[in-house]
C-alpha cells in the first residue's frame, strides 16, 4: 500500500448483560472491522479480502444501508444532506463484521460520519434483526470534542423477542483510534434493563493480520448467529416471555436530536 489506511481491524470482546427481570450475562471475543468507504478500492487488493465479491473475508455494500446497488458512501452522504447535516467530502467509516466464507450477520453496525476538518459530525446506528429488517438511528454529534460521545434515542425497532418496545437506548462511544468502544444501555421507566458493549484494540490491515484474524476467530459468523439463538433459548428457559412483533418496514431511518427526541 502506498499510504497507511484508516480502515483497520479491532480485536476485542462483546459483553451482553440482562439486568431485569432476570440476570443473564455473557462475553465472547470478536474481531470487528472499521471500513473507510473511500478505501474500498485499496482494500480490494488484498488476497484474502474482497469488496462486493466472494473471498475468505468480503465486504458487500448491499449488506448495509437500503440494500440497493447505490454505492454505500453515496447513500450515507445523501442521507446526511437530506437531514441537513453538512459534512462535505468528510470521511464515512463503518464499524461492522465482514462476510466470512460468504456469510455475515451484523446486529449493530456503526457509521462514523466526519466533516472536512476531521471532526465527527454524526453517528448512524444501523440495527438489524433476525427477521430481515433494518432500522437506523441518525444522531448529530455535538461539537464539544469530548473523548466519550453520549447520545440517546427511543427504541423504534423490534430486535430481541424478549425486550419490550417501550424502552430507550443510551449510547456511549469512544471514537475509533488506538482503542474503540461502543456501549449501549437500554432503559425503561424503572431504570436499566440491558447493557451491551464492544471494546477493541486497533490492528493495521495487512495480509498477515487478515490471516491472523481468521485463525483467531475462524467461526466468527457462526459465533454471532449461533450465539444469538443460544442466548435466546437460555432466556426462554429462565422464564422470559416473548414480546409481540409489530409490523415494520424492511428498512427505515430515524433522525434523532442530541436530546434523544425523534425528528423524522
Amino acid at each position: 500500500m502506498s499510504h497507511a489506511l484508516h480502515s483497520s481491524i479491532y480485536l476485542g470482546e462483546v459483553m451482553h448483560q440482562r439486568l431485569r427481570p432476570v440476570n443473564h450475562r455473557f462475553v465472547y471475543r470478536v474481531s470487528a472491522w472499521l471500513i473507510d468507504l473511500e478505501e474500498l478500492e485499496a482494500l480490494d487488493r488484498f488476497k484474502c479480502l474482497s469488496i462486493d465479491r466472494f473471498n475468505l473475508f468480503a465486504f458487500y455494500q448491499r449488506d448495509h444501508g437500503d440494500g440497493s446497488s447505490t454505492p454505500l458512501r453515496t447513500q450515507i452522504k445523501s442521507l446526511l444532506k437530506q437531514h441537513k447535516i453538512e459534512t462535505g467530502s468528510g470521511a464515512v467509516r463503518l464499524l461492522c463484521y465482514p462476510r466470512l466464507f460468504g456469510y455475515v450477520f451484523n446486529p449493530l453496525s456503526v457509521f462514523y460520519c466526519y466533516n472536512e476538518s476531521g471532526d465527527l459530525s454524526a453517528i448512524l446506528y444501523e440495527v438489524s434483526n433476525t427477521f430481515g429488517q433494518r432500522h437506523s438511528y441518525l444522531i448529530p454529534v455535538e461539537a464539544d470534542k469530548a473523548e466519550v460521545i453520549r447520545q440517546q434515542a427511543d427504541k423504534a425497532f423490534y430486535v430481541s423477542p424478549f425486550m419490550p418496545m417501550q424502552t430507550a437506548y443510551q449510547f456511549r462511544l469512544q471514537p475509533p483510534n488506538g482503542n474503540l468502544a461502543v456501549m449501549i444501555r437500554q432503559i425503561d421507566d424503572q431504570g436499566p434493563l440491558f447493557d451491551a458493549t464492544f471494546s477493541g484494540r486497533r490492528v493495521e490491515i495487512t495480509q498477515q493480520s487478515i490471516l491472523k484474524t481468521f485463525l483467531r476467530h475462524p467461526l466468527m459468523t457462526l459465533k454471532v448467529i449461533g450465539g444469538i439463538h443460544w442466548e435466546a433459548l437460555r432466556l426462554w428457559r429462565k422464564g422470559m416471555k416473548v414480546q409481540p412483533r409489530p409490523i415494520q418496514p424492511t428498512y427505515c431511518v430515524s433522525l434523532v436530536n442530541t436530546q434523544g427526541v425523534k425528528l423524522s
